[in-house]
């Protein structure tokens, strides 16, 4: 990973290698961690961060869930990533904001614990790299999502993420690019780190926020993007052998962005983005990259200073 120059924390611009934390840091033993993740994109206006407040909206969200304490408001939060772009020099790039407990006590009560808060930019390509083009196989992790009754699926916490770890690292080890998890009722959910979409039909169909996906920001956009083209849009229980079956599929997220799916379990999908893929990918990457006049208040232009 490239180094680049500054990271915002607790509200000082630092130096990359100054940017540290110390080993008792109650995060790093216990997962008490809450994040995001958003990606600022090149566009003929400068670099735009896509759907910034909604992104910090779901991270104030999580902290109020688990009672954790962020003392700056949205619209802080916003400026002072769009400074740290600007301090960084970088047209485009992948942001990491972190909400976590920090040092302390050893233990797991957090009450009285001090909150950090870091924002870091990354310097991010694709990420399934070249794959992300043509497409990635999956297999059917033998590991299940988190049950919503043990940790909410709907707040990007660290904690959750282990289960994420296990099923990737499986899915690698047998020769797959990625894994798909399933709930504790045998309902397809998510990958590792994507949410999913079948078409079927003429349908696109992604599980609801029940089977225990997060409510990802990019899975919104493509659901509002296929009603803009007229493509029906539906929300249901996707059983594992629909995955089989389906026309296509394909993953989503801000880091996957939209990466199409060619393989399950050793099943052929397709040979590639199926039409429907290609159109959402083609619509997706116009809006992000400001090409869309229709989305253009999902763009935060980081301009100059406010």
């Amino acid at each position: 990973m490239k180094e680049l120059r500054k990271i915002w924390m607790n509200g000082r611009y630092v130096d990359w290698k100054d940017a540290k934390i110390h080993v008792l840091t109650h995060a790093l033993h216990y997962g008490t961690a809450i994040f995001e993740g958003m990606r600022c994109y090149d566009t003929a206006r400068g670099p735009a961060v896509f759907r910034m407040k909604d992104h910090y909206q779901r991270l104030l969200n999580g902290a109020k869930a688990y009672q954790f304490e962020i003392r700056y408001g949205i619209d802080q939060l916003r400026n002072a990533t769009k400074e740290l772009i600007r301090r960084n020099r970088v047209k485009s790039c992948y942001i990491r904001p972190i909400c976590y407990v920090g040092y302390g006590a050893i233990g797991i009560n957090i009450i009285g614990m001090p909150f950090d808060l870091a924002i870091i930019p990354v310097d991010m390509g694709k990420y399934f790299g070249p794959k992300a083009e043509h497409g990635i196989s999956c297999e059917v992790s033998s590991w299940e999502r988190i049950s919503v009754a043990t940790l909410s699926p709907h707040v990007k916490a660290s904690a959750n993420y282990l289960n994420s770890v296990l099923a990737k690292r499986e899915a690698i080890n047998a020769g797959y690019d990625e894994a798909i998890m399933l709930s504790e009722e045998g309902h397809v959910s998510e990958g590792t780190g994507e949410n999913l979409f079948i078409v079927d039909e003429g349908e696109l169909i992604t599980p609801p926020l029940h089977d225990g996906i997060l409510a990802g920001v990019t899975r919104q956009s493509i659901m509002e993007l296929a009603k803009e083209l007229d493509v029906p849009v539906v929300e249901r229980s996707i059983l594992r052998d629909e995955l089989y079956t389906a026309d296509e599929v394909f993953l989503c997220g801000t880091a996957a962005e939209i990466t199409p799916v060619i393989g399950i379990d050793k099943r052929k999908i397709s040979n590639g983005p199926g039409p429907l893929t290609k159109q959402l990918r083609e619509t997706f990457f116009n809006v992000v990259s400001g090409r869309d006049e229709r989305f253009i208040k999902w763009l935060d232009f980081v301009g100059g200073k406010d």
